[in-house]
C-alpha cells in the first residue's frame, strides 16, 4: 500500500473539531439575542458589545476566531457529513506530480472509477486550466463543486500518447474512516482520516486484523480533527497512555482528562505520522503520545489549533458552533498557534516512506547497510555476492527481502549463478521514482557449514 499525503475530493475543511455536547437554546425567527448571550457565557474570550450588538450572527462571528460560525440546518449537516468522511467529489486521491496532479488511488464504485480513471493517471487540466505546479489544494478547490454537478478533467495515462478528457459527475461517497493494512515487514498501517463516531471502534478492529504485526505506523496526516471523546480513546491504544489532555474553558482552572483505554493496543513500537494539516483532535493526541513518550512522531509540525468548539442548537435547526476552550497537553503545553513538533522531520510526502524504513532498521538490529543504489531501472536485477563459497542445496528464499517504502513485499526468484553469487529478480518491474529496501537475513550457510554472520541490506530509488 503506497499512500503519501492524502487528499479527498471535495476536501473538507480542514478545521472541524470537537463536538462535546449540543446545547439547547430557546429560538425565534431569528435568534440573535440568544446567539449574544450564549457569547457572553461561553465564548472563550471577552468579546466587546460593539460586536454582539451587529445586526446579524454572521456580522457578529465574522468578528471572532475563524472557528466559531453560525450554521443553517444545511450547513450543519455538511459539517457533520465532512466528520463522519461523508463527501460530495469524484472519488480520487491525489499527491503532487511535476506535470500537474496524480492520482494514487481511486475509490471503489465512485465516479472516477466508473469513468475508468486509473492509478498513476495524472490530472493535466481542470475545466481548461492547467495543474502544472499547481497544490494538491488547488486542484481540490477546482475539482470539488455541489452534488450532481460535472467536472471536465484531462488526464496523462502512462504508455498513452494523446491524452484523455472526460467529465465526471460529483455525488455523494461514504469515505473509510479507518484504513488499515499489512506493509512490507510486518508493520501494521492504520490511517484515521477523522475522529468520528465509531474511529474507536473501527481501529480496535484494524488492530485485530492485523496479529502478526511487529510494529506500527499510525498515519493522522490531513486529519483535521473530530469528536473530542475519540481523542481520548485514540490516546487509549498506547500501553502506557495516562493522559489524554487539558481543557480550560472561559471560567474555572483546567481539567484534566485521562486517556480512555482500548481492549487492543499497539504493543510493538510505534510510529505517529502528522504534518501541517493535522490539526484539532490530531494535535490532541499527538501532544500526549510526544509528552508521555509513547510513541515516535515523523512529520511537520501540526496546524496548531488548540481549540475546542461547542455546538448549541436553535429548534430551526440551525446550531451556533462557538469556541469555548483551549486545550493543551496533559502537562500543560499549548498547542494552539504553536502546534506539535515531530520527533522526526521528513520532507513533505517522503512521511510513510521515512517512518516505513526506520520500523525496517529497527527491526535489522547489527545488519550492515551497503551503499544506495540511486535511480535503477524498472526492470532492474540485483546481484548478490557471497565473500564465501556457500552451500545452496538448501537454499531459504525467504532470506532475501525486497520492500517498497510505504507499501508491500515485491516478490522476487532467486537463481543461483555460482557457489558464491545469486540473482534476485523482482517478479515484476519495480515502481517509477519509488523507493525500496533489498535485505539479505542471515539464514545461509556456506560450504564449511558455516551460517552467516551478519545480515545486509541495500536502499534503492527507482528512476
Amino acid at each position: 500500500m503506497k499512500n503519501n499525503s492524502r487528499w479527498l475530493l471535495p476536501l473538507f475543511a480542514m478545521l472541524f473539531v470537537l463536538l462535546p455536547f449540543a446545547a439547547s437554546a430557546s429560538a425565534s425567527a431569528e435568534p440573535l439575542e440568544d446567539i449574544r448571550q450564549l457569547i457572553r457565557n461561553y465564548y472563550v474570550d471577552d468579546v466587546p458589545e460593539s460586536v454582539l450588538q451587529q445586526e446579524t450572527a454572521q456580522e457578529i462571528t465574522k468578528h471572532l476566531d475563524p472557528y466559531s460560525v453560525y450554521m443553517s440546518a444545511k450547513e450543519y449537516q455538511g459539517f457533520v457529513n465532512g466528520i463522519e468522511q461523508r463527501i460530495i467529489g469524484i472519488g480520487v486521491v491525489l499527491k503532487e506530480d511535476v506535470k500537474g496532479i496524480k492520482v494514487t488511488s481511486v475509490i471503489p464504485k465512485g465516479p472516477a472509477e466508473r469513468a475508468g480513471i486509473q492509478p498513476g493517471d495524472v490530472i493535466t487540466h481542470v475545466e481548461g486550466r492547467g495543474l502544472v505546479g499547481k497544490s494538491v489544494q488547488t486542484a481540490v478547490s477546482w475539482i470539488g463543486g455541489p452534488e450532481s454537478t460535472t467536472v471536465s478533467l484531462v488526464l496523462e495515462r502512462a504508455g498513452q500518447t494523446k491524452p484523455i478528457t472526460m467529465s465526471i459527475t460529483r455525488e455523494v461517497i461514504t469515505m473509510a474512516n479507518v484504513e488499515s493494512t499489512m506493509l512490507g515487514g510486518n508493520i501494521g498501517y492504520i490511517r484515521l482520516n477523522s475522529f468520528a463516531t465509531e474511529s474507536a471502534t473501527e481501529v480496535n478492529q484494524a488492530i485485530q486484523s492485523l496479529p502478526s504485526a511487529e510494529g506500527w505506523i499510525v498515519d493522522l496526516r490531513n486529519n483535521g480533527g473530530g469528536y473530542i471523546t475519540v481523542a481520548q480513546e485514540m490516546t487509549g491504544f498506547f500501553p502506557k497512555a495516562v493522559g489524554a489532555f487539558r481543557i480550560k474553558e472561559k471560567q474555572g482552572k483546567p481539567i484534566s482528562y485521562k486517556a480512555i483505554a482500548q481492549p487492543n493496543k499497539f504493543s510493538a513500537p510505534t510510529h505517529l505520522l502528522i504534518n501541517a494539516y493535522s490539526a484539532s483532535a490530531s494535535e490532541m493526541v499527538a501532544a500526549a503520545v510526544k509528552e508521555q513518550k509513547l510513541a515516535t512522531l515523523y512529520g511537520q509540525t501540526s496546524y496548531g489549533k488548540g481549540t475546542m468548539q461547542s455546538m448549541f442548537d436553535f429548534t430551526d435547526g440551525s446550531v451556533l458552533k462557538l469556541t469555548t476552550a483551549r486545550f493543551y497537553s496533559p502537562g500543560g503545553q499549548a498547542v494552539d498557534k504553536i502546534g506539535v513538533k515531530p520527533d522526526v522531520i521528513t520532507e513533505k510526502e517522503a512521511e510513510l516512506e521515512v517512518s516505513h524504513h526506520a520500523q525496517l532498521v529497527g527491526k535489522w538490529q547489527g545488519y550492515k547497510a551497503f551503499p544506495k543504489l540511486s535511480k535503477v531501472a524498472t526492470t532492474k536485477k540485483f546481484t548478490v555476492e557471497m565473500n564465501a563459497a556457500m552451500n545452496w542445496n538448501n537454499l531459504d528464499k525467504g532470506a532475501v527481502q525486497l520492500i517498497q517504502l510505504g507499501g508491500a513485499e515485491s516478490a522476487v526468484t532467486i537463481e543461483v549463478t555460482d557457489d558464491r553469487t545469486l540473482t534476485v529478480t523482482p517478479k515484476k518491474p519495480l515502481v517509477s521514482g519509488e523507493s525500496y529496501v533489498l535485505a539479505i537475513h542471515p539464514r545461509w550457510k556456506g560450504n564449511n557449514d558455516h551460517s552467516m554472520k551478519q545480515g545486509i541490506y541495500v536502499d534503492i530509488t527507482v528512476k
